[in-house]
């Protein structure tokens, strides 16, 4: 007799977030029409739930400072609620605008550089501009 493997969580599945279900929904859509094409995806972005995911898989992934040079401790301080609270409203009225990237290569096994961008951790703001950085 063979069975068919299931969850092993007690409960069943864990309940899947906003976020996870959104991107869920985003990648089933895509799959059944390989031609499709998402032109109103700007509304998701700036939702409270997806920005708080984006900073939390930079906080985990330890992401270092762009071309402008603010860490997560910067950001940290200014505070993150205040910051995601001023980047929505920004995505909200359609006046952000995402500054370079700082470029890096990464050496390959034939010698060859494959190139890496690292965004900014935050958009340029007045309080990050009063910062030294070294």
């Amino acid at each position: 007799m063979v069975r068919t493997a299931g969850p092993n969580h007690p409960g069943g599945l864990p309940p899947i977030d906003k976020v996870r279900r959104l991107q869920r929904k985003l990648y089933v859509a895509a799959k059944r029409h390989e031609g499709r094409r998402f032109h109103a995806l700007y509304d998701r972005v700036h939702r409270s739930d997806v920005l708080w995911e984006a900073w939390s898989r930079v906080r985990r992934n330890k992401g270092a400072a762009g071309v402008d040079g603010i860490t997560l401790e910067a950001v940290e301080q200014y505070g993150v609620g205040r910051l995601l609270s001023e980047l929505a409203g920004e995505l909200r009225a359609g006046t952000y605008e995402p500054p370079p990237v700082l470029r890096r290569y990464i050496p390959k096994a034939g010698g060859k550089l494959r190139p890496l961008g690292i965004p900014n951790v935050a958009s340029v703001h007045p309080y990050f501009s009063t910062l030294r950085w070294e």
